[in-house]
């Protein structure tokens, strides 16, 4: 089994670090919504999530005819992965885990690019001539996970043209988007109309702090992949109070702004305190920092109470990797007391 972030079942009393999602937690008007709901389950859900999509069509200013909603991401890649069934899939490596999951279910053929530290982890030129016209589907995380790096909009243009050139869909992870200090200027939405071979996927997991409630929702021009994907789907697979939540998080604008700038302040003091200490620090463009530094650092945080995500099982890393969320001053401020005690005299061999 793959092991994720916010394991705070397995380590128990510990502050969460591993998981990516807004320290702020849930808005106040989310929490009323989901706990309101509560009333209405003897009831089942609307299945074609109606008034969510209404809501969502209206936050992102897109046709509510290209929207689908599902019980989280992760939801929406399997049934996305089930409608398609590809034969053969391109993969960026290391990145979001679910994507070859999901995958391995098809029996299809999974392909990687490696993501090189040489490099700063940034998708290079050479990465176009690995779409050919034997690829089917092409998973792609901006910012990527775990290392936060951002790809350029005009060098995804490129990839979306090599894409329709070869008949691939390409499906681009922006549940991190949200969290960039220009989102506008890094998400696919402008190409949706024009290209229905683009699937970009969202969440309202982490900026609204719902991963326990599951809500997340897809974008895409091609209604016919949609109706697919519907109906590879189980039914009433989004909640009551999932929609009724989503609904009330998509109206919380203010909280969305103050948020963004919070954790853009807080992350950048905590990677410079992180460089100070002689750590080595990569992309960490999202809420979340992603660094190189000694091995068995997760297991010396978690005796002192917390708990960071070891990278060291996600293709084409290993040993010595770690990520960390971003959460408030004073939470960041006692993690980093702990890595500057345990930097020693490690240094980035770089």
């Amino acid at each position: 089994m793959h092991k994720h972030g916010g394991d705070i079942y397995t380590y128990k009393n510990v502050v969460d670090f591993s998981a990516n999602i807004n320290y702020k937690g849930m808005p106040n008007r989310v929490k009323e919504a989901a706990k309101e709901a509560i009333g209405l389950c003897s009831a089942y859900p609307d299945t074609a999530c109606r008034d969510l999509k209404a809501a969502i069509s209206s936050m992102e200013q897109t046709d509510i005819n290209h929207i689908i909603c599902g019980n989280g991401a992760a939801d929406l890649i399997f049934s996305l992965v089930l409608a398609k069934k590809p034969k053969k899939a391109l993969l960026l490596e290391p990145s979001f885990y679910e994507y070859e999951q999901a995958l391995r279910t098809v029996d299809c053929e999974v392909e990687s690019y490696r993501l090189l530290e040489k490099t700063g982890f940034q998708i290079q030129e050479d990465f176009l001539g690995r779409i050919t016209e034997e690829t089917d589907i092409l998973f792609l995380c901006n910012p990527n996970n775990p290392t936060g790096v951002l790809t350029e909009r005009d060098f995804l243009g490129k990839v979306i043209d090599r894409c329709k050139t070869c008949k691939v869909l390409l499906v681009v992870d922006e549940c991190f988007n949200d969290f960039l200090e220009e989102p506008q200027k890094y998400t696919m939405k402008p190409y949706l109309k024009s290209c229905e071979n683009l699937f970009l996927l969202k969440a309202f997991t982490k900026m609204f702090a719902m991963a326990g409630l599951r809500l997340g929702y897809g974008l895409c021009s091609d209604g016919g992949l949609l109706q697919k994907m519907e109906e590879s789907s189980q039914p009433w697979n989004v909640s009551v109070p999932a929609q009724r939540a989503g609904i009330a998080a998509s109206l919380e604008r203010e909280f969305v702004a103050k948020s963004r700038g919070e954790i853009t302040k807080n992350r950048e003091k905590m990677i410079q305190d992180l460089i100070k200490n002689g750590y080595a620090v990569y992309g960490s463009k999202a809420n979340y920092i992603f660094f190189k530094g000694a091995k068995g650092l997760q297991k010396k945080c978690l005796e002192q109470g917390f708990l960071i995500r070891d990278c060291g099982n996600y293709r084409g890393l290993g040993q010595g990797w770690y990520r960390i969320a971003v959460k408030s001053e004073k939470e960041n401020e006692a993690l980093l007391q702990i890595l500057g005690k345990e930097s020693g005299e490690w240094q980035n061999p770089l």
